[in-house]
């Protein structure tokens, strides 16, 4: 279950917090929110997605687990279980600040603290902000759910494939993200 601040703080005040020994933080509109650490199916799960995207990115493109993101200027920061930010842009990130804008590719995987309503919030603030398609990867079901800018979802299911923008002709199977 996620945990939230009684008062609003900037991103200033959120970069001074001492980092959490098991919670991980994040900045909804100055709202601190802090969220336990994934359970191991959910991490196997962003292992294999990392795998599959980084082999068909190749030098294309980075493809990271956990990563923090300031979607806009302001009080917001992030944190994707799965992205892949192309090489340009991977670059063009100062070592010592965070990324500005969201990755192209941003991949949630369900969890008891990512629920409908932070995925709709998520969603919205990453496609208005530069990516390129938002997932929403559900083990229960085993299904994955791709948005676009455009306001265009696909539910994927078991037995399909989902093809890769960054990497033309490359697909990832759903079932083989739950194996």
């Amino acid at each position: 279950m996620a945990s939230t601040t009684t008062r609003l703080i900037s991103f200033e005040e959120f970069e001074q917090l001492p980092e959490s020994d098991w919670m991980r933080q994040e900045l909804h509109h100055g709202e601190l929110i802090e969220v336990p650490p994934p359970i191991q199916r959910h991490k196997r799960i962003e292992h294999r997605l990392q795998q599959f995207l980084q082999i068909a990115a190749g030098p294309a493109g980075v493809v990271t687990t956990e990563m923090g993101f300031r979607p806009v200027i302001g009080n917001e920061y992030l944190i994707a279980d799965v992205v892949f930010i192309s090489q340009e842009i991977w670059d063009a990130i100062p070592p010592d600040r965070y990324m500005v804008g969201a990755p192209e590719l941003v991949i949630e995987v369900l969890s008891p603290s990512n629920k409908t309503k932070r995925m709709s919030y998520r969603r919205k603030i990453c496609l208005e902000n530069g990516c390129r398609e938002f997932w929403i990867v559900d083990p229960e079901q085993r299904k994955v759910e791709v948005s676009t800018p455009d306001g265009h979802s696909i539910s994927y299911q078991p037995g399909q494939e989902i093809s890769l923008f960054f990497a033309a002709g490359s697909t990832v199977a759903v079932d083989a993200i739950f194996e």
